[in-house]
């Protein structure tokens, strides 16, 4: 009998400890509940112990987890519809005021954030053009996103958004040949307004080369006309001395050049008087010695 007391003593023992202590891991968060009212919040990891049937402990993940939201359709700035597929960072901040709002339930968390997600989104897209926020601005989408939603889902739902990330962004299939249209229009436009500039400089270049081109041809007939000038003057001043030296013979030589122009084509005819004085040196009596 005292047998089978002690086995009950030491069974009732190994079920009151079994119940009394209880493990936080690094990567856990824990909160002690006794009746449902939370009497100790933020549990530290270790071995703990409570009381059986009066103390329930819920233990919840602690690490970063994702919450991968279902794509949505929000408008631009010029009202063009965008199918954006995003997801987030999130951890646990506050137990009490997670457990308090979600009951202690990761889904619930998670739908409730990703409800705030797309508002933020609406929101965010809704204030910039197609372009920004495809390429122009879409890193800082993201930040003012993250920073707007820890300013509400801390206090509201105990979560810590650590990032915010758009994995796609797409246009609808109603919206996306006008949107390529209108891009290609902007693009063309563009291609014109840089081929009017080109142009535009092509024709001062090409004024001003021909300015250019008109100022050295000007240039240079100004000094061939200053060497030509220079070159008869040194020629006459040649011919002159060579006068000077021997007046006859200058004068014999004139007559000769004379001769050949005059007798080149024999369909020449000159009417003078023989005793003219262009046929002096043809007489041979005056021929220079």
């Amino acid at each position: 009998m005292k047998t089978f007391i002690l086995v009950g003593l030491v069974f009732l023992v190994l079920v009151i400890g079994g119940n009394s202590l209880y493990v936080v891991k690094q990567t856990e968060r824990a909160v002690m509940l006794q009746f449902g009212e939370i009497v100790q919040a933020d549990i530290q990891p270790g071995i703990h112990v409570k009381i059986p049937w009066v103390n329930t402990v819920r233990i919840f993940d602690g690490r970063i987890l994702t919450e991968d939201s279902p794509q949505q359709r929000f408008l631009t700035l010029e009202q063009k519809f965008l199918e954006v597929d995003s997801f987030a960072k999130w951890r646990i901040k506050d137990v009490r005021q997670f457990y308090v709002s979600t009951g202690g339930d990761i889904a619930v968390a998670g739908s409730r954030l990703a409800e705030r997600i797309n508002d933020g989104l609406r929101d965010q897209i809704g204030a910039r053009n197609l372009q920004e926020v495809v390429a122009g601005e879409r890193d800082q989408l993201m930040l003012a996103l993250t920073v707007e939603l820890n300013e509400t889902t801390v206090a509201d739902l105990g979560l810590e958004v650590i990032d915010v990330r758009v994995k796609r962004i797409d246009l609808p299939d109603d919206v996306r040949q006008s949107v390529y249209d209108r891009m290609i229009t902007e693009r063309n436009r563009e291609a014109q307004d840089h081929r009017s500039r080109g142009e535009e400089l092509a024709i001062g270049i090409r004024a001003d080369a021909e300015r250019q081109a008109i100022i050295y041809g000007a240039e240079a007939y100004r000094d061939a006309e200053q060497i030509r000038g220079q070159g008869d003057a040194q020629a006459t001043g040649i011919y002159a001395d060579a006068y000077t030296r021997d007046p006859e013979f200058y004068a014999f030589t004139r007559s000769l050049n004379a001769y050949r122009k005059t007798f080149s084509s024999k369909g020449d005819v000159l009417l003078l008087d023989p005793d003219s004085d262009f046929f002096r040196y043809l007489k041979g009596g005056d021929l220079p010695q």
